[in-house]
């Protein structure tokens, strides 16, 4: 009997991990019926989406509010669709503010749920863990630390590995990489503001003059700026235009390259990025380049931020890393003169920079061996069994892995 999977997956990277995450268990069972919330690669898939992710994606507390109508909305259609269209169980992918709430509301309808991409309760707001213990029937987490966490809070959990360590590649050289992106030979520094509008509204103009400052350093320096799907090229284009038109001589002006959908290879052809905090840092992280990151959000959100946020960095690979690896300029710091005088370092000093994708070398191995999505399917499709069966999960997992012997 075909099983139906409602998936909430609210932001770009959570339509990643849900588009491989919906492939592999297709590949476990066809009939499989997805839908839920979830953005464009996740439909590519044949995920049904009753609300696309990308009216969703917010940042801190004042964005929260512009879109409360939004959120409120694709809250109400998710209720309808638990009620209307009743799934076998719901998986949840990071988005956390929004998600626990609509683990709450498949609580009360005994809906089972899975969590994958768990919230980030060693960052931020620990006291949640009580809350997601009540709400949750299984946690996955990508991060190797997070097993522990949840298992101290009595929640059935499996680390499965992080899905980025089994997609972020390149097979072009760095030369075959810049011919196809129709960049010359000059040393190139990769934008990347964000995959949501505030983000980029506040992040890329000062990329934009870090940018002009590298280029008086560095006459032949190239910018490339990979596109977030999430982001219309028109709006960026607008941002450069109203930036080129401040500069006050035509020497000082530069081209951006951008692309869409070629992630990967603008990272291979880069020798240093500045990259907004969040997803894109671990993808530039595991390309081995070597970077700066930002990050900018309302005055509101930063003095919230800093009453609640428990670590002692923000930027991902330094999280994983359990050390600096890459420098990070957030808030008052994120000013163009400090990332250009953090990437001018990177293209000047071969020793540092070498030192520094040795580091990002060593940070990617703790990200798991590359088949997270695989394994996520796996235990998401044996939970799924055995609500269905009313066997333990233990004994449906090791039926299912008999089966494939």
């Amino acid at each position: 009997m075909a099983g139906n999977i409602l998936i909430v997956a609210g932001e770009a990277s959570g339509d990643l991990h849900g588009s491989n995450l919906i492939k592999a268990l297709k590949e476990i069972d066809p009939a499989l019926k997805f839908y839920g919330v979830g953005g464009e690669k996740m439909k590519g898939v044949g995920f049904s989406a009753i609300e696309d992710s990308k009216n969703l994606a917010v940042v801190g507390i004042s964005e929260v509010i512009l879109k409360l109508g939004k959120l409120y909305a694709a809250f109400n259609k998710l209720k309808k669709a638990l009620d209307e269209n009743r799934p076998d169980i719901v998986v949840l992918i990071d988005f956390p503010d929004f998600n626990l709430h609509v683990a709450k509301e498949a609580k009360k309808r005994k809906i089972p749920v899975v969590y994958y991409i768990s919230p980030q309760v060693w960052a931020w707001r620990k006291g949640r863990i009580k809350k997601i213990a009540r709400l949750v029937d299984k946690m996955l987490v990508v991060f190797p630390f997070e097993e522990d966490i949840y298992k101290k809070a009595g929640m059935d959990v499996e680390y499965v590995g992080h899905p980025l360590a089994g997609i972020v590649s390149c097979r072009l050289s760095k030369e075959d990489a810049l011919s196809s992106l129709s960049m010359g030979h000059g040393p190139v520094v990769a934008l990347l503001p964000g995959s949501r509008g505030h983000e980029v509204e506040r992040l890329l103009p000062v990329m934009l003059e870090a940018a002009a400052i590298i280029k008086r350093e560095i006459k032949d320096i190239q910018f490339i700026l990979p596109l977030a799907d999430t982001i219309e090229q028109t709006f960026i284009e607008e941002i450069i235009k109203n930036f080129q038109s401040l500069l006050t001589t035509c020497r000082d002006k530069f081209k951006v390259t951008i692309v869409r959908g070629r992630l990967y290879e603008a990272l291979r052809a880069s020798d240093a990025a500045i990259v907004a905090s969040g997803t894109a840092t671990l993808e530039t992280a595991l390309m081995e380049v070597p970077m700066v990151i930002v990050y900018k959000v309302s005055i509101l959100t930063s003095i919230i931020g800093r009453m609640f946020v428990g670590v002692d960095y923000i930027g991902l690979p330094n999280i994983v890393a359990g050390k600096w690896i890459a420098p990070e300029l957030i808030q008052e710091n994120a000013r163009p003169e400090l990332i250009a005088k953090e990437i001018l370092k990177f293209l000047g000093d071969r020793d540092t920079r070498n030192s520094v994708i040795s580091e990002l070398k060593e940070m990617g191995k703790k990200l798991g061996s590359g088949n997270a999505s695989k394994k996520a399917a796996e235990e998401i499709y044996s939970f799924l069994k055995s609500q269905e069966s009313g066997l333990p999960l233990q004994a449906v997992s090791r039926g299912l892995r008999s089966q494939k012997l």
